[in-house]
Formats: C-alpha cells, structure tokens, sequence
C-alpha cells in the first residue's frame, strides 16, 4: 500500500471525498480491537467516520468462512433496510481511493468490550433490556431476504459444521475425549432443520455496541452465512460469551427466556429453549476447536502474539462448558 505518507494523504483525500470539498480530515487513529481487520476513527470538519480496512490494505486469500470487506458492506446496508440497528456504509474503497480494500461507515458511540458492560452501573439498564433487544435484532437480521444477501454468502448447516470442525479437529492429531464424546452426542441428537435464514455468524458481545439505553449496533458481519436461525441465538448463549457471568445464560447478561418472547412473537416462530440446547453445545464445541487453532498459530510460530497463547488455553473451560452441557442433556 505504499509508505506511511502515502496512507495519510490517501486519508485525507478519501475523507474530502466523501464528506465534501470543505471538510478537511484533522484526526485519525486506529483503535485497538479487531482480530482479522484493522479499524481507524477520523474526524474533521464536524464528520466522524470508521474506516474498516484489510490489514496493510490487502486482502488475503478469503478463508473458507469470511465473506470479504465489499460483500460485508453490501450485507450492513441489507441490514439496515430491514431495520436492523448498525452503522451506515458511507462509500465501499476503490482502487481509486488508493487506501486498499474495506469500506467507511458511520462512527457509532457506544461500548463493545464485556467487562464493562457486565458490571458498571452505567450500564445496568441496558442489561435488563439488552436480552428482548437482542431477540428482535436477530428477528430483523433472520428476516434479510436472501436475495439482497451478496453472493458470497455460503449455506452452512448444523451438520456441515460438525464436520468442518471435525477435520480441523482431526488434523491436530490431538485427541481430547470431552471432544470425542461431544461430536458423538452431536451427531446423534441433531434436531430437525428449520428454515435456511441469513445467520449473523458472531452474534454476541465484542460485536454488539451498547449504550446506556441497550443495543446500539450490530457490527462485524464477517462470517455471516446461510443456515439454521437457532445457531446465532445459541451462539449468544455458549458460556465463554457470558465472560464470567454464568449465571446469566445470554450473553452473561439476561435470560433466554426474554430473547426468545421477542425474537418468536416477531418472527412467529415458536423456537424453544430446548432446541437451544443442542446449539449450544454445538457453539462451545467449536469455540474450543477454535482455541486449538490459535494456540497451534502460536506454537507455530505464524502468530507468536501473547494473545494466540492465552486464547489456546481457553481450550480447557470449553471442556468444563461441554461436560456441563452434556449432563444436563442427559439429566
């Protein structure tokens, strides 16, 4: 992308660009956060905006999941025709904008890391609402007609993900028998499938921006697919999202009970807390395999970041997570 001068002038062109001839981009910054993409805040003029970029500019080679900065684009502004709450896509980067792939979008205020939003007083209405808001945002996204989804989008079932998880599994060479048993349980209590929908992908905090008042915007549409609603709803519920607030089943901040009202008296689904179950264990199966793939990054040296290391050892809490889950299913 060129040297660091170039980056800047290519900034300060992109914003005159979009905002107009007269706004003059005086600040940028890029924010912490952000495992595969970079994000940069600029301001000027009296205009905010998010840039969210391809590390270095450059997309690599789109991953079997990732479905790319122009078609996440495409899908933020689908959502927002729906009425899902996210932030406005302000102009998709060209190669005229000499600043690489990704897109700008509107600068959304709020709060996105867990902690704070679990324990400050600040915060402690939106926790009582944030479940119920939650319902009707994945009721809004699950209604996004697939025809406007972007075409890259792929069809991802409970079954198929059982096995995707599986062959990275298995190519380890590691075995884990709270792993073993999990895959067993899974694939012989598979539900019966419920209409294909657009799945969010990463429905849970880190991706949710909260305000005093609850759910401000759904952000990082990266991995969204096609595939069983119940997954994003579960996805919310798996124990490693709850960040040590277990005893809040969503989220770590409220009940599935309250989700699951909102989301089926909108939808007219009739999903129960039970289908969540098989979900669920699902979702901290594959959290846990994912933990295997970043520890693997950093023993290999392709990632030798403190944070790879201290994500691989999560590994052991999704065992706790599955053991618990499958006593249950069997209580």
């Amino acid at each position: 992308m060129g040297s660091k001068s170039d980056f800047e002038n290519s900034l300060h062109t992109l914003f005159t660009r979009v905002f107009g001839e007269n706004a003059s981009l005086e600040t940028f910054r890029r924010l912490s956060g952000g495992a595969s993409q970079e994000t940069w805040a600029l301001s000027g003029s009296g205009e905010e905006a998010i840039l969210r970029r391809a590390p270095g500019g450059t997309s690599m080679a789109r991953s079997s999941a990732a479905i790319g900065l122009s078609a996440e684009a495409k899908l933020i502004s689908a959502a927002q025709d729906v009425g899902v709450p996210v932030p406005r896509v302000l102009h998709v980067l060209n190669d005229e904008d000499q600043v690489g792939d990704g897109f700008l979008m509107s600068w959304v205020k709020g709060e996105t890391i867990a902690r704070p939003i679990l324990r400050n007083e600040e915060y402690a209405t939106a926790r009582d609402v944030l479940a119920g808001q939650c319902g009707a945002a994945l009721a809004d996204i699950h209604a996004i007609p697939l025809e406007s989804a972007p075409p890259e989008l792929q069809t991802s079932d409970g079954l198929a993900q059982i096995a995707q998880y599986e062959e990275i599994y298995r190519g380890f060479d590691a075995p884990r028998p709270v792993f073993e048993l999990a895959l067993q349980w899974l694939k012989a209590n598979a539900p019966a499938p419920r209409p294909s929908v657009l799945v969010h992908g990463d429905f849970r905090l880190g991706n949710l921006m909260i305000d005093e008042s609850g759910l401000v915007a759904v952000l990082d549409w990266e991995l969204a697919h096609i595939g069983d609603p119940r997954e994003d709803i579960a996805w919310l519920c798996v124990n490693s999202w709850r960040f040590g607030q277990s005893q809040n089943r969503v989220g770590g901040f409220g009940q599935l009970g309250d989700l699951l009202d909102t989301y089926n008296a909108k939808t007219g689904a009739d999903i129960t807390s039970k289908e969540i179950d098989w979900w669920e264990t699902l979702g901290s199966l594959k959290w846990g395999i994912m933990c295997m793939i970043m520890y693997e990054a950093f023993r290999s040296g392709a990632d030798a970041s403190v944070e790879r290391a201290a994500i691989g050892r999560r590994v052991s809490e999704t065992e706790i997570d599955l053991i618990n889950l499958l006593e249950a299913a069997h209580a």
